[in-house]
């Protein structure tokens, strides 16, 4: 319940706080401030210690715009208010947030009184709305846009789904402060334009008011974190998940299908999943989640054909149905599908697509398909066009009529919601196995629905290659963390023309330092095995060393999951006090220990890597030190992506695997990096289903004395089925990589290591 009190000097004196005389009216609820202005009520909301929800809107009982991102609720926070002659002020343990008098503009401060932002301008129309900011630092985040941008300073950026570019209205800077923007219709950010009204602003074609929550860092791990603590946690995905994927468009056939597979596994070159894209289908029946009985006999026994294998595979399923399907039937019966029939983008045709903003429409969409393919026993799903693409014309969802209201309100949200269904549905018929989607579009929030987006359908050209590092390192800022790309482009060349061999080849490397290590295209197939024999090399030696990686990237998962950490991270997410290192768009940390910098023009023998200040660097593949805060010059030839290790790194290496999941009683490497103390916590699983969540888990750290050369190895500490106590390891110092490993195996005691040497 709120009280209206006057004068506001009355209110704040009620609270043991002294006043001056306003003429404003401040009330006090049970969730924050409300501040009536001449220009609309301001509501400052804390959530947390770090996050304050302010709504700006006509009354005071209007409670926000449509937000099916946000899923938390208010925590409970100890907050105070007082008043001063111009503002009034609430403050928690880390934050202060004040409200101007005149005006009703809301800044933000740290517990120290530092200004990190203020409000510079409010506009509320019928049309939508506009918030002007006073903030003129990098801008990241935003989603997924394919300029080559990393900073946005100096640009707009245009929040409206399509393919290739990807609408999350949550932004991060390197200040120590992210807003996520909580308004789904299509949104123009202005950051810093050199005739711009504002520093900075948001322009949204609905309203009707204005709804954002401020997320204190400082670091933007912990903007990452608010971000999620409010919109929903990144389940764990399988670890196969993080193996090789071969995908193509399309396969044609069972036999195909099965026979990519076998033929990896023949070449002895790891591979977990394979993946069938569309037109699976007879003609006529696009939507009706049904395979071609001419083309996939038993798509049961290929499954399980293909399990047996240890391979693992998800299919497309679309959005859009043909015209005259029962399942189309079925949701225009309950009121789910669109009523305009779209031209198809290709091939030619036209259909139509559900409301994914309908509740019983996604639960019916997700019914129809679980009767279907859902039986065959696919371990994951493809959400292809899922912006909703509708005819093409990017724009189109704004004349459309949703369950949740008119088309330009709820515009870019639908990609959340399409992807809801699937993971609700998956989850409760296949509980065994954890949700997985891989889809093109995304929205805030949409990382708690275990989806995997892809940047689009790119160009395998340098220009495009270039610009996926900033797209993809915007992407995790803005709070979701995994991300994908078709290696080599979607639209790609020929893998025996020795140009596009480069190319690929490239591509591969940077593909395997992202999340999902994926092949997928067009055109000419791009099997390992199509291209020439010095190139298949590189990449036999690519997908070894990433298999080699899973221990450490699978605890990186963990960390996603348990944390709220990011495995593709921006430079500014560990060193944002260096300024090169915050303005460095072509590297990236993957995890905390390595930092990865890709090769993205031709011809290239050598790139400049710049390390970051305040840290030693390791050349991962020489062992050579180099002390932080300058450029160097790496070797990179055609074989070589630059990689680093930071000082005080512990990085785990398995032995070799043709699959994730395939036993080994070799020992794992252990690579010591010196300079510093340090830390690593290896996790565990079964590496599938749910039980993770229950507990069913486990944990070792190795922790590395500088001072006394010597690694400790703890104990597991958990427990889950199958899990082997005992572990040979072979640990070395990578700062001497021509010195022979100390093998030791770990149980139940903690096993100290001495590297008298690992300086």
């Amino acid at each position: 319940m709120m009280k209206k009190l006057l004068p506001a000097a009355l209110v704040l004196a009620c609270l043991g706080v002294t006043a001056l005389p306003v003429h404003a009216e401040v009330t006090r609820s049970a969730r924050g401030l409300v501040v009536a202005t001449a220009q609309g009520t301001v509501r400052v909301e804390p959530w947390s210690e770090r996050v304050v929800h302010v709504l700006v809107g006509p009354a005071t009982d209007w409670d926000g715009n449509y937000n099916p991102a946000v899923i938390a609720q208010p925590g409970t926070v100890d907050w105070s208010a007082s008043e001063m002659p111009d503002y009034y002020q609430l403050s928690t343990a880390l934050l202060q947030v004040r409200v101007a008098k005149a005006g009703g503009a809301v800044s933000f401060l740290d517990a120290q009184g530092k200004l990190l932002l203020s409000e510079s301008g409010r506009d509320i129309a019928s049309n939508g709305v506009m918030q002007g900011f006073d903030y003129a630092g990098p801008v990241f985040g935003l989603g997924q846009h394919q300029n080559g941008k990393l900073d946005y300073s100096g640009s707009t950026v245009r929040l409206q789904q399509a393919n290739r570019d990807v609408a999350v209205p949550m932004l991060a800077t390197p200040a120590g402060f992210g807003i996520l923007w909580n308004n789904a219709a299509v949104t123009e950010v202005e950051a810093g334009l050199p005739n711009g009204h504002y520093p900075l602003a948001f322009r949204s074609e609905a309203g009707p008011g204005v709804d954002y929550h401020f997320i204190l860092g400082p670091e933007l791990d912990q903007v990452v974190a608010g971000y999620r603590e409010l919109t929903g946690r990144a389940p764990m995905m399988a670890r196969w998940t993080w193996g090789l994927w071969q995908s193509k468009e399309h396969y044609a056939s069972q036999d195909e299908l099965l026979g990519i597979a076998a033929r990896y596994r023949a070449l002895q070159v790891p591979l977990d999943a394979v993946v069938q894209d569309w037109q699976y289908w007879t003609p006529g029946a696009w939507g009706e989640h049904q395979m071609d009985p001419a083309r996939y006999p038993d798509p049961k026994g290929m499954l399980d054909q293909l399990h047996a294998e240890h391979v693992h595979a998800i299919i497309s399923v679309w959005a859009r149905f043909d015209g005259g399907t029962r399942n189309a039937a079925a949701l225009e019966a309950a009121g789910a599908l669109y009523p305009q029939l779209y031209n198809n983008v290709y091939p030619a045709g036209k259909g139509r697509w559900y409301d994914a903003y309908s509740a019983s429409g996604r639960q019916l969409y997700w019914q129809q398909i679980s009767r279907t393919l859902g039986q065959s026993g696919w371990d994951g799903w493809w959400l292809d066009a899922s912006e909703a693409e509708l005819g093409g014309w990017w724009g189109q969802m704004r004349e459309v009529a949703t369950a949740a209201g008119p088309g330009t309100a709820v515009y870019n949200a639908y990609p959340l919601l399409h992807t809801t269904a699937v993971f609700e549905g998956s989850a409760k018929d296949a509980p065994a196995k954890r949700p997985f989607i891989l889809t093109r579009s995304a929205y805030s929030g949409q990382q708690r629905n275990a989806a995997i987006t892809w940047s689009g359908d790119t160009m395998g050209t340098w220009e495009v290659l270039r610009a996926q590092l900033p797209a993809a390192l915007n992407f995790t800022l803005s709070g979701i963390p995994y991300w994908s790309a078709d290696i080599g482009g979607f639209f790609g060349g020929d893998p025996a023309d020795p140009a596009y061999a480069e190319l690929y080849t490239r591509w591969y490397q940077f593909g395997a330092f992202n999340p999902m290590f994926r092949v997928h295209g067009t055109g000419e197939s791009k099997e390992i095995w199509r291209f020439p024999a010095a190139t298949q090399k590189i990449l036999r030696d690519v997908t070894a060393l990433r298999y080699r990686l899973l221990p450490y990237i699978y605890s990186a998962s963990w960390d996603v999951t348990s944390r709220h950490g990011t495995m593709m991270r921006a430079l500014a997410m560990d060193f944002r006090t260096d300024a090169q290192a915050v303005a460095t768009a072509d590297q990236y940390m993957f995890g905390k220990a390595l930092m990865v910098a890709p090769v993205t023009s031709p011809n290239t023998a050598v790139r400049t890597v710049y390390l970051p200040a305040n840290s030693e660097w390791f050349d991962f593949w020489t062992g050579q030190r180099y002390a932080g805060g300058k450029v160097v010059a790496a070797k990179a030839d055609i074989a070589t992506i630059p990689l680093f290790a930071r000082a005080g790194s512990i990085l785990p290496l398995g032995p070799q695997r043709k699959y994730a999941d395939q036993a080994s009683a070799e020992p794992v490497e252990l690579r010591v990096y010196p300079g510093r103390d340090g830390s690593f916590e290896w996790y565990d699983d079964s590496g599938d289903g749910p039980g993770y969540a229950q507990g069913e888990h486990a944990l070792r750290r190795f922790s590395w004395d500088q001072a006394r050369r010597r690694l400790t190895i703890a104990p597991w500490q958990g427990s889950f089925p199958g899990l082997r106590r005992e572990q040979a390891f072979l640990v070395r110092c990578a700062a001497a990589p021509g010195r022979a490993g100390v093998r030791v195996v770990a149980a139940g005691a903690p096993v100290e290591v001495s590297l008298p040497d690992c300086r």
